[in-house]
């Protein structure tokens, strides 16, 4: 549901703002309720903040020609539903706080953004002072470049292994991410209706790259972690990826596919730089 939207119901949706999990809409316009790890309060509305891409188009062409991949082989549609080429630059920062990446076309056109949504002020110390938030649940949600809600991406709580519930834009359950091991090359099954529909599957026990299977065990997609400079590597949290899909896909496979590959950093390598 967009910002705009006045053909839905009464009820809790992801904040569109970003600043929170969720808003209320009460059927006409959202409004200033609002709630986070199940607590809720006030915020006014405020315009949302959309995480801007900051890679220059000559880095952007590096990681392409890093994938293999050509710019222009293949037309998308504009949206990261249906480009079948998608660059994710996690913005760079000494101290990750909270988790924002930039997702661009083949181009270097930038179509949406990923952000990290209702992180209490405990949990932000926690990040700065310590690795324990590897543990705690993290909520992200994947938008458009006018701020509006794609998808949701929640990893709760975990000790182990981890498990992921992808949400619509109104923040119902599309599918699951599951871990299904912990050593060796590490994979993770989609899960829609209490089926497994496909996988995720690092290449090596790295988990540097990932290609991306559906039930029949074919190849989708792939996603390659591209070399994101010295400097970045030493001093800073940033990852870089490059995503192919390799045919048009329906839901909830496609969503399922989109999430994981533009939620990887977050989701699959939060575990100390997850496996690297």
């Amino acid at each position: 549901m967009s910002s705009s939207s006045s053909s839905a119901s009464p009820n809790w949706y992801p904040d569109p703002m970003g600043r929170h999990q969720l808003r209320y809409f009460d059927g006409t316009q959202w409004t200033d309720h609002v709630s986070s790890n199940g607590n809720q309060s006030v915020d006014p509305l405020r315009p949302g903040t959309v995480p801007l891409a900051t890679q220059k188009a000559d880095k952007h062409q590096k990681q392409l020609d890093r994938a293999g991949v050509v710019a222009g082989s293949v037309q998308g549609g504009g949206t990261i539903f249906t480009e079948p080429i998608l660059v994710v630059n996690q913005k760079a920062k000494l101290i990750e706080i909270n988790n924002e990446y930039a997702i661009s076309d083949q181009n270097g056109r930038q179509i949406g953004a990923i952000r990290e949504v209702g992180q209490s002020g405990l949990k932000k110390a926690v990040r700065v002072l310590t690795s324990f938030d590897q543990f705690m649940t993290h909520r992200l949600q994947i938008v458009d470049m006018t701020g509006a809600v794609q998808l949701t991406v929640t990893r709760p709580a975990k000790v182990f292994k981890s498990k992921f519930a992808i949400g619509d834009a109104q923040g119902a359950e599309v599918g699951k991410i599951v871990q299904k091991n912990m050593i060796g090359k590490i994979r993770f099954g989609f899960e829609a209706d209490g089926q497994e529909i496909g996988s995720l599957n690092a290449e090596n026990w790295r988990a540097w790259n990932f290609n991306v299977l559906d039930s029949g065990g074919t190849e989708i997609a792939r996603i390659t972690k591209t070399f994101e400079g010295l400097a970045k590597t030493l001093f800073t949290s940033a990852d870089n990826y490059v995503i192919q899909l390799h045919r048009p896909l329906s839901n909830p496979l496609l969503s399922l596919v989109v999430a994981s590959a533009l939620s990887v950093d977050t989701a699959l390598k939060q575990d100390q730089r997850g496996f690297n």
